[in-house]
């Protein structure tokens, strides 16, 4: 059985709103179609789509593609119950194709959260992303937003502190945990080619490390599965020497960005997404311990002599000139938040 979800804070969807209510004019009365709309970020595009719905009285409606939607209902019935929502069982790589038109189409789905196959992995990305490029051909799609991520630029080198858009690196094809990237590489140049075959927008959103509730705390992800440590007790133990560079951006701004992204981007172009400000990933540990009370244990072995250190950082000036985007929630506020929600989730 699904673990059950509470709905997200209102503070956080009424913040999403007031950073995007000049967006949705032209979507009044249209259809959406999303994938990836039960995941991390998925859930906050449903939520923050739904209380945008309500707010503006503008008649909108989403299709999510999902396995499974009974497991869904059961994570989330607030969402499942919505008439605005209409959720579609299918494998992305092959699901049927739902009647009527979709002016946009979100496409997030992915399967980097947990262990999978490379070459599963690679399959699902390529393959889905055609899928839903075929949808989007034969459905009146206008505006297509296509979740790509920072994996795409391969390992961040020494002497570059934070990655911009026009970067030409790319990840060893050679390596088998390059598929992801790979993948996301592929799925941008179709993106791009089919648009412009079939006439409508392609918006590309590179996406980097996030924090905030309905992130998985068993997964891949540090954070994720710091705030977990913290949830139980402690204490949050740090794997590696901790010494890694990374950013996080709060799961409401990141669905600001998005959803600004899919009505203003320019089409073939891509904008980073997260925040500037860098982190290591020990200090996000104390940090985290900090705000929760609990003890930080540093387990890992230093590797830093050998390999260097590890970044992993956007250059988002980009955004943030186009459209005034910013990393509007401080990390210490997004711990916080985050430490919250899951503490009244259990």
């Amino acid at each position: 059985m699904a673990q059950f979800s509470r709905p997200l804070p209102a503070e956080d969807l009424d913040h999403v709103l007031s950073h995007t209510r000049h967006l949705w004019d032209e979507a009044r009365g249209s259809s959406f179609f999303i994938t990836g709309g039960t995941g991390f970020f998925g859930m906050w595009l449903l939520e923050s789509f739904t209380h945008i719905n309500d707010a503006l009285g503008f008649g909108m409606r989403a299709t999510v593609l999902t396995r499974d939607p009974e497991r869904f209902r059961q994570k989330a019935p607030h969402l499942a119950a919505r008439r605005d929502l209409y959720f579609v069982a299918g494998d992305v790589r092959n699901f049927a194709f739902p009647e009527g038109e979709f002016r946009y189409v979100v496409h997030g789905a992915t399967t980097s959260g947990g262990p999978v196959d490379d070459l599963e992995m690679l399959e699902t990305i390529i393959e889905g992303t055609r899928r839903v490029l075929d949808l989007a051909a034969t459905r009146g799609t206008r505006k297509f937003l296509y979740i790509s991520s920072g994996a795409v630029y391969g390992k961040q080198p020494q002497d570059l502190s934070h990655v911009p858009e026009d970067y030409c690196g790319a990840p060893d094809p050679l390596d088998p945990r390059s598929a992801y990237g790979e993948g996301k590489r592929v799925g941008e140049l179709f993106s791009v080619l089919e648009s412009r075959k079939a006439g409508f927008e392609a918006k590309i959103a590179r996406c980097f490390a996030f924090i905030g509730p309905h992130l998985p705390l068993d997964a891949i992800f540090a954070a994720g599965n710091f705030i977990r440590d913290a949830l139980a007790g402690g204490p949050i133990k740090v794997k590696s020497d901790g010494k890694s560079v990374r950013s996080y951006l709060y799961a409401s701004d990141l669905a600001v960005w998005l959803w600004t992204i899919l009505f203003q981007g320019r089409s073939s172009l891509a904008y980073n997404v997260g925040a500037q400000q860098h982190c290591s990933v020990g200090s996000l540990a104390r940090l985290i311990g900090e705000i929760s009370g609990v003890e930080v244990v540093m387990a890992g072995v230093s590797g830093s002599q050998t390999h260097g250190l590890e970044r992993y950082l956007p250059e988002t000036s980009l955004a943030r000139e186009h459209f005034n985007l910013d990393c509007f929630t401080t990390l210490p506020d997004a711990v916080k938040k985050t430490l919250r929600w899951y503490s009244c989730n259990a």
